[in-house]
């Protein structure tokens, strides 16, 4: 065992608001998405994160964003990438950045853990100069994604197991660890570690940590919540956000034919 590390939600945590809205935004202005599925997919990112998401909701979209990816090439969906930290990077937490670098300076390496994809939490790690990025990852062959997983979704339970798969390989010390989010969902990876921290908790989290007595950091303002609430009302107006990734891209071979590639 090296020592600890330090674990880090990205949605709400990292950043305000989802990380998926600027993913559908760049799929918009791509052509992967049409404005309605755009709409749609908005209005069910509010929804989500003003009350959270089920297990059986997660395990549903798990399959819908992998079918919708299968026969795509890697890297044109990379080439998103650009576009999406345009968007990600000036929603940034400053307060948890700040707790990032000063365990990084404390000798704790800084893990992104986060249900979106790999790709992404390892642009945003190297970004932000955390040491790596844990995200879903999905299968691909020759450059192309194949439709299935290559490893746990990265979402409840499954932030645990991925977190023990990397604590394993790098020789992690778990119960010197520290782990921060914002949902009840991460519950498993609060618990796994030593040292769980809350960030502008929802309901269900902060009464486990008041009543287990971790650690609560709270700096989200109220004008910023309704900011998450009033994001609806720009639906037919603005184009939005797209709410889940790129579960609702258009069908692969009308996709195909418009950037030129069959």
């Amino acid at each position: 065992m090296r020592g600890g590390a330090v674990f880090f939600d990205l949605d709400k945590t990292l950043i305000e608001g989802s990380s998926a809205i600027h993913v559908g935004r760049a799929a918009y202005r791509r052509g992967l998405l049409t404005r309605g599925q755009l709409a749609r997919d908005l209005w069910a990112n509010v929804r989500f994160r003003l009350s959270g998401s089920t297990d059986e909701q997660s395990s549903v979209l798990r399959e819908r964003v992998l079918d919708s990816i299968a026969g795509h090439r890697v890297i044109d969906l990379a080439r998103l990438g650009p576009e999406v930290l345009a968007g990600i990077l000036p929603h940034l937490y400053p307060e948890t950045l700040t707790a990032a670098y000063e365990h990084q300076d404390a000798g704790r390496p800084a893990y992104l853990v986060t249900a979106a994809s790999q790709e992404l939490a390892d642009v945003l790690a190297r970004v932000l100069i955390f040491d790596a990025g844990i995200g879903t990852r999905s299968e691909s062959r020759d450059g192309v994604y194949t439709g299935r997983a290559d490893g746990p979704f990265v979402y409840g339970e499954g932030k645990a197991v991925a977190i023990r798969e990397v604590a394993e390989r790098e020789g992690v010390d778990l119960s010197a660890s520290y782990a921060y989010s914002d949902s009840a969902s991460d519950l498993p990876m609060l618990r796994l570690v030593g040292h769980p921290v809350a960030v502008n908790p929802d309901a269900a989290l902060e009464k486990v940590a008041r009543t287990e007595g971790w650690q609560i950091m709270r700096f989200e303002k109220l004008g910023r919540r309704l900011r998450i609430a009033g994001a609806a009302a720009a639906v037919g107006v603005l184009g939005g956000g797209g709410g889940y990734a790129f579960a609702r891209l258009k069908p692969r071979h009308a996709w195909r034919h418009r950037v030129g590639l069959g």
